[in-house]
């Protein structure tokens, strides 16, 4: 069975830290109802992703993938880059 057939979860987030080596932190917002009140309100979650060359810097919208446990807080994958980081 090769790697692209399997079922892995993918979510899209911005990376919001590159500092450390060969990962980044992926800020991956969502957006749902209150369960009481019905309001749409921003839940955010943030996950380390293996990043091997180094080659996503902060700022960018990146897609990452969920894999085995590659360390202790890390078991998602960079897969690819969905936008640059734009210069302000």
């Amino acid at each position: 069975m090769s790697e692209t057939s399997k079922n892995t979860r993918t979510l899209i987030g911005r990376v919001v830290s590159d500092k450390r080596a060969k990962t980044v932190t992926v800020l991956v917002e969502r957006r749902n109802a209150h369960e009481l009140y019905g309001k749409i309100v921003a839940r955010s979650s943030k996950y380390h992703a293996h990043d091997e060359k180094g080659e996503f810097k902060m700022g960018d919208l990146v897609e990452i993938s969920e894999g085995r446990p590659i360390s202790k807080t890390k078991s998602w994958t960079v897969t690819r880059l969905v936008e640059k980081a734009r210069l302000v």
